[in-house]
Order: C-alpha cells, then sequence, then structure tokens
C-alpha cells in the first residue's frame, strides 16, 4: 500500500532516529523530505506546505512532554500531523437496524470500481450478521448487470436487476415492497467518464428516489490531483457522506484521492487493498499512517482474525496444540483460515514492528508458495490420513504426490516438520507461559 511513500517515509524516521544531534537545520532537512514524498504521491501542494509547516512549527517550538527525549518528540508529531491531515478518526458508518432497510448508495466515475466495491461492501456486512442485498442500478453498461449477478452469487447476497429496464428509477421501484426484508441495501449506480448534466440529472433523480442514509463516492486511487475537483461535483449534486477509494494496492499516487476528503468534508470511510471480495476494510487513519511508517495496525489485524478465525474453531484448536493432538485436519484448517486474511506481505504490514524489517518480497512470496502447495497436498489426501499423519508411509506418499503433482521430497518435508511441532508442543505441555498465551488470544477474539 503505497510503497513508495512509505519507504520514504520510514527513511526520514530512521534519519531522525540515527540523528548525534537534532538542530533546526536537521528539520528543515526532514521537511524537505516529506514534502518531496508526498508531492511523489500526488498530494495537493497546498496540503503538503500547510502539513510541513505545522510539524516544523510543533517540533521547533512545542515544549518537550515529560519522559520522552527530542528525537521521540519529533518522530510523534509526524505521526500526528500526517493521522490529523487523514482526518484523525475513522468513520465508520453506524448501521440504523430500525430503518429497515439501511440505503448505501454507491457514486462514481467509469473504472473507478463501482461495481466490484459494491459486492465488497455487501459482504463485509453479510459476514458481520446483516441481511444483505444488492440493488443494480447501472443501466448504461451492458455488462452492469451481469457483473452484479455474478459477484452476488459468489458472495451468496441476495440481488435485484433487470436487464431489460433502462430507467433506473422505475428499476428502483418495481423491488421497493421487497426491500423491507433486508436490514442494508448496497445500490450500484451508473458510471461515466465525465460528469456531465445528464449525468447530473441522472444521479440527482435517483438520489432524490432512494433517499440513501449515506452516499459514498467510490474514487480510484490512480485518479491524482483531479479526485478533489470531482468530488465537489459530486458533493454538490448528491451530498456526499463519505469516500471509498478503491485499488490502494496499484499505486504509489493515491494522495489526490486521499485528500479529496478534505474537499468535501466528508471522510474516507473504506478503501479496498486488492482483487478479491474480502481486499476491503474501514480507513482508520490512526492504523493507516501506523502502516506507513511501518508501526503495524493490530487493530485491522484483529479485524482480520476475527472475519477469517470463528472464535469456537480457535478454542479447539489452541486446546488440542496444548495437549500436542492436532493433526493435518486442524493444520489444514489454519492455513485456510491464513488464506481468508490475505497475502503473507499484508499481513505483516499489520504486525507492529515488522513493517520496518524490510523482508524482501522474494522470501514472502517463496513462503505465500509454500502455503499453496501445502494445499494441494492436503487435499490429495484421504481423510484418515489427514486425522493421523502417522499412517503415510512410502507408497501412500508416492500416491499423494502423483495427485498433488508435489514431489514425494517436499511431503516428507512436511511430515517432518509436521512431527518436530508436535513434539515441541508436548515439550511445553502444561507450561504456565504458553497456556496463559493460548489464553489471552482466545480471550481477545471471543471479545471481539
Amino acid at each position: 500500500m503505497l510503497n513508495s511513500l512509505s519507504s520514504s517515509l520510514k527513511n526520514t524516521l530512521k534519519k531522525i532516529a540515527n540523528s548525534v544531534f537534532v538542530d533546526e537545520r536537521l528539520i528543515d532537512e526532514l521537511i524537505k523530505d516529506i514534502q518531496r514524498a508526498l508531492l511523489q504521491a500526488d498530494v495537493n501542494v497546498k496540503f503538503v506546505l500547510e502539513l510541513t509547516k505545522n510539524i516544523k512549527k510543533k517540533a521547533l517550538e512545542e515544549k518537550l512532554p515529560p519522559g520522552i527525549n527530542r528525537k521521540e518528540h519529533i518522530i510523534k508529531v509526524v505521526y500526528d500531523e500526517l493521522v490529523q491531515f487523514l482526518g484523525k478518526d475513522k468513520s465508520e458508518i453506524k448501521i440504523d437496524k430500525s430503518k429497515k432497510p439501511f440505503k448505501i448508495m454507491l457514486v462514481g466515475l467509469f473504472g473507478s470500481g463501482k461495481t466490484t466495491t459494491t459486492s465488497k461492501l455487501a459482504k463485509y456486512y453479510r459476514t458481520r450478521g446483516y441481511k444483505t442485498a444488492i440493488v443494480g442500478l447501472d443501466t448504461f453498461r451492458p455488462a452492469a448487470m451481469i457483473q452484479i449477478e455474478q459477484l452476488a452469487k459468489q458472495i451468496d447476497v441476495p440481488y435485484f436487476i433487470n436487464v431489460n429496464e433502462k430507467d433506473a428509477v422505475k428499476l428502483y421501484n418495481q423491488n421497493g415492497n421487497k426491500f423491507k426484508d433486508f436490514d442494508i441495501l448496497i445500490i450500484d449506480t451508473a458510471g461515466r467518464d465525465s460528469l456531465n448534466d445528464d449525468l447530473i440529472k441522472e444521479i440527482d433523480n435517483i438520489n432524490k428516489t432512494v433517499n440513501p442514509d449515506e452516499n459514498l463516492l467510490v474514487i480510484s486511487a490512480d485518479i491524482g490531483q483531479t479526485a478533489q475537483q470531482q468530488a465537489q461535483k459530486f458533493h454538490d449534486t448528491c451530498d456526499i457522506t463519505g469516500i471509498i477509494i478503491t485499488k490502494m494496492d496499484s499505486t504509489a499516487k493515491a494522495g489526490g484521492a486521499l485528500t479529496a476528503s478534505a474537499i468535501t468534508e466528508s471522510p474516507v470511510k473504506f478503501i479496498t487493498t486488492g482483487e478479491k471480495v474480502d481486499d476491503i476494510e474501514i480507513f482508520n487513519p490512526t492504523g493507516f499512517v501506523s502502516r506507513l511508517l511501518g508501526m503495524g495496525d493490530l487493530e485491522a489485524l484483529l479485524e482480520k482474525a476475527e472475519t477469517a478465525f470463528s472464535g469456537e474453531n480457535v478454542e479447539e484448536i489452541s486446546s488440542k496444540l496444548l495437549k500436542g493432538e492436532f493433526n493435518f485436519i486442524d493444520l489444514y484448517e489454519q492455513v485456510q483460515s491464513m488464506k481468508k486474511m490475505g497475502s503473507l506481505s499484508k499481513i505483516i504490514d499489520l504486525i507492529p514492528g515488522m513493517g520496518n524489517m524490510e523482508i524482501p518480497k522474494d522470501m514472502l512470496d517463496v513462503q505465500e508458495d509454500k502455503l499453496k502447495r501445502w494445499r494441494y497436498i492436503f487435499d490429495s489426501m484421504t481423510k484418515e490420513e489427514l486425522e493421523d499423519p502417522e499412517l503415510l508411509d512410502g507408497s501412500r506418499i508416492q500416491r499423494i504426490s502423483k495427485g498433488s503433482g508435489i514431489p514425494a521430497g517436499e511431503i516428507r518435508e512436511l511430515l517432518k516438520q509436521y512431527r518436530m511441532s508436535k513434539k515441541m508442543m508436548k515439550s511445553l505441555k502444561g507450561g504456565k507461559g504458553l497456556d496463559k498465551m493460548m489464553k489471552k488470544f482466545q480471550g481477545k477474539l471471543a471479545g471481539l
């Protein structure tokens, strides 16, 4: 996520940490580094100058809080100002269940990823216990309705479309009586190459008919500084209440989109960080800046863990681990759950301290590939073999190798790692530290 900006900011903080003396000359140098990094990320010049002016003033003039030195203070000032710049507090959508349904409408330009984001948002709320449906009102793009249908079926969410209706308002009214059965409606609308008079009129008509509780503007991260102009036009037309920034994983120039919220005074509420349907998260400025600076984001990590692991499953697996009784089925389930949390590189960015370790991407790719190959091995095993890995003799290993396409040597390596892990867990059986750690992790997940 914004790797070049992140690297630049991390290097700036390292320069502070490694310096022998902290004086105005060093601070001026740091300010230039920050300005250069933000401008390269397409942040508006006016905002960059205002931000860095505040950083310099506080770094030089603020009295040191008790217990921290000048270096720590400057790092904290940089962190605090970046958080303030991006909105300070996360702005979650508060779903009012009494409305039945609560309506979230998405608007935006053509190619912003609006329809895909509709499905991501629907899946996000469905997995959190809301009865959710998708309404497709994009009557201009021929493939839009088909795309809605495919995505809705993929995430197992009801949908309302009509490929023969060209009037979005009529299409919406056709199903009005059915909507009251749902907690949340996610409404997709048509995008265009530019916000022309026809589109403004159509959005205005849809807005008045739907009367959404949230009007979210979907902006692609690579749109650049024109994001601010487009955000203002949409805001003037239909009172934008929040922004979703898409494609955060595929560009280094998301600064324009990130600062669009400052123009409309509408907070960024979600960001999407990949192509998979689960690659969406609430935008939390404190966590976002922490990740940029290599400090991790535990809150986002636990949020991903909540959706990937069930509390009952965690308790059962940790109990087996403590007893040294886990098998390949348990290991397989954990690999599957880890897959739901996203790529290793994304998870590592969320762990405090890991972002600054600069683990080579090649090494992460190797580990990612190993997990994939494990899944192929597991899929080629019988239930009996998964439950009792000790059954794996030479002939069984050869059969699994042929079925999975994985060399027999790798299967023996997996079996060796399994035995070593089991032996280690048995040796720690009854250890107070391990037991305490497991119970703490279970308690965290149970409290989510």
